[in-house]
């Protein structure tokens, strides 16, 4: 059955509000007990009861409950938030005045309470009536500014998520092409020399461009698909290369674990590019280990292709490092070294 997906934001937003309304009832209630502590006799407590009947009790707490939601939900958005600070200080000491003139705490303590023995002399300033009332006038504004701090955070990090993705995306877009252009160019000199694998590696090129097209959109992948991945893709190349010069090992638990998708092919690519000769041995040594919580890539190769201007491998090492930087803040390790004519990639990365 098809869910309603109006119906299903009702539902979302009112299981969000629900514990919020919660909150304020039980405040409301708490402040509604308040007035009740200051009618003590020294012998206990007046009967409850007897205050909820008379006027000035409920003046009291609808004063004080009115004056924070109305400083709240309407002086806090309508004339400090957007600056307008003299109009929020006038309304301010309008109702402070206001409530100076009905004075609801001297006005709730010089009832005769039944039962009580209860002496109470007014002052002449209710200063205790005016004391709460800048309490609770500051204490709505402290809870709208942080609440407001809390959304202002709250969409910075929206945005900046939004952003890796977007950055994400884009790296991705400029590392597919980079790797299916060199991919076409291997099947064109087998289809040229009329080689009898031609059609499986037609095929081989299927699965790694249904890989592409249907799991790398996701920021992480299953270790186990990207690893198959690079097999097929090392098997391709395998088919213009002399037999055993790809050492490829795989050691440890790859089911359950997951990765950045590509990250570990821009490696083994350039790996191919840049570490095969025509003329002389071109042993390639490629390690992928998950141990201890962690995933360890390790590739090396010899140098015998010269970087040319205008050459894509620069970005795409470039846009690899920006990705472990984006997925693996402060979490990864990756060592390029070109020792000896040898180009050693050693990569660490935490198991998802």
């Amino acid at each position: 059955m098809k869910k309603n997906p109006v119906a299903s934001l009702n539902l979302y937003m009112l299981s969000w509000k629900a514990p919020q309304i919660c909150i304020h009832i039980v405040c409301c209630l708490l402040f509604m007990m308040f007035p009740l502590l200051f009618m003590s006799n020294g012998k206990g407590y007046t009967e409850l009861i007897i205050p909820a009947t008379h006027y000035s009790y409920w003046l009291f707490c609808t004063c004080y409950i009115s004056l924070f939601y109305f400083n709240r939900y309407y002086l806090m958005p309508g004339f400090f938030i957007p600056g307008r600070y003299g109009g929020y200080i006038a309304m301010v000491l309008l109702l402070g005045a206001g409530i100076f003139y009905l004075q609801p705490f001297d006005r709730l303590l010089r009832q005769k309470w039944a039962k009580a023995e209860w002496v109470y002399d007014p002052p002449v300033m209710d200063i205790t009536s005016l004391f709460i009332f800048f309490m609770i006038m500051a204490l709505g504004a402290a809870i709208t500014t942080t609440r407001r701090w809390q959304l202002t955070e709250q969409r910075a990090l929206k945005a900046e998520r939004e952003k890796i993705r977007a950055e994400l995306s884009f790296l991705k877009a400029q590392v597919h092409p980079h790797f299916l252009y060199n991919t076409l160019n291997n099947i064109y000199t087998l289809a040229l020399t009329k080689n009898n694998y031609t059609a499986d590696s037609i095929l081989r090129l299927s699965n790694i461009m249904r890989y592409i097209t249907d799991e790398v959109s996701a920021d992480y992948v299953p270790l186990q698909q990207e690893e198959t991945f690079i097999r097929d893709y090392i098997a391709l190349q395998e088919l213009r290369l002399q037999p055993g010069m790809v050492d490829y090992q795989v050691s440890g638990i790859t089911e359950q674990q997951l990765i950045c998708p590509l990250v570990l092919m821009t490696f083994v690519e350039n790996v191919f590019k840049y570490g095969v000769s025509k003329y002389l041995p071109a042993p390639i040594i490629i390690r992928l280990e998950v141990k201890d919580q962690q995933i360890h890539f390790f590739c090396c190769n010899r140098i015998y292709a010269a970087a040319t201007p205008g050459d894509s491998s620069g970005v795409g090492i470039a846009n690899t490092r920006q990705r472990l930087a984006l997925l693996y803040p402060q979490q990864h390790s990756l060592d390029i070294t070109t020792d000896n004519n040898l180009y050693i990639v050693r990569l660490t990365l935490p198991v998802n």
